[in-house]
């Protein structure tokens, strides 16, 4: 799986080093795979990843563009930790169908199938943007940017923040969000007649009513306003219809 790097983080002090900063629960590694995000103090999105049982460590599997600005971070929160953290060369695979040995379910829906660290073969002929627009799973860098908050891209839907857990960098403005507010915007799927460009704005008469991301067999993933959302919007010369569930 190209554009992927993996961090091996290691030390006395890794697993609660690690529980201290990212949105979910670090002590379900031992069930498999914890999909989580690490946030600004102002409960934005810095990056998400896969946290992976390794033993004495944790591996953490994360975009490429966005890990050296992770490792920096981690780091900053480093300060005396008796923690390590070290990119490695491990390559990353997935594929659907049986889990294979020493792999693991992707935690953030079972149509994405599994993701393996220990040289297993992946299935390179699977149309994943297809799998993600039909599952709403946000992807590192297209739909997900410094601009997102979790809760509105569907991380509690997605296993990747735990409310019952403590504290996390930002988790006052995803706590607030979840308990004070209903959510008037959000990643949603959408129907599209057209090709318009990923990044396209969508309008609704003449209001803007979000952006329009990955799109696959006539389905896109779109950033909506839900109070400006409906069946009969453009994105360019597209035609784009929400349906909600």
């Amino acid at each position: 799986m190209p554009n992927r790097t993996v961090f091996r983080i290691s030390g006395a002090e890794a697993q609660d080093f690690l529980q201290g900063l990212v949105t979910n629960d670090v002590t379900k590694l031992d069930k498999g795979l914890v999909y989580a995000a690490m946030l600004t103090p102002q409960g934005k999105y810095r990056a998400d990843f896969f946290l992976v049982p390794a033993g004495d460590a944790i591996l953490l599997d994360v975009a490429t563009p966005l890990a050296a600005e992770l490792k920096q971070a981690l780091t900053m929160y480093k300060l005396r930790s008796k923690v390590e953290i070290e990119e490695t060369d491990i390559a990353v695979s997935r594929g659907l169908g049986d889990v294979p040995d020493g792999a693991f379910a992707d935690p953030r829906d079972p149509s994405l199938g599994w993701r393996g660290y220990d040289g297993q073969l992946g299935d390179d002929n699977v149309d994943w943007d297809t799998l993600r627009v039909a599952a709403v799973v946000p992807e590192s860098g297209v739909e997900l940017t410094p601009d997102s908050f979790i809760l509105e891209m569907g991380f509690e839907r997605l296993n990747g923040v735990d409310f019952r857990k403590g504290c996390f960098v930002g988790q006052e403005v995803v706590a607030r969000m979840k308990h004070k507010t209903e959510l008037r915007k959000g990643l949603a799927q959408v129907v599209v007649e057209g090709s318009p460009p990923v990044g396209s704005e969508i309008v609704a008469g003449k209001k803007a009513a979000g952006t329009l991301f990955t799109q696959a067999e006539g389905r896109g993933l779109a950033y909506l306003r839900f109070d400006r959302a409906s069946d009969d919007m453009r994105a360019e010369d597209a035609v784009v219809r929400f349906k909600p569930a």
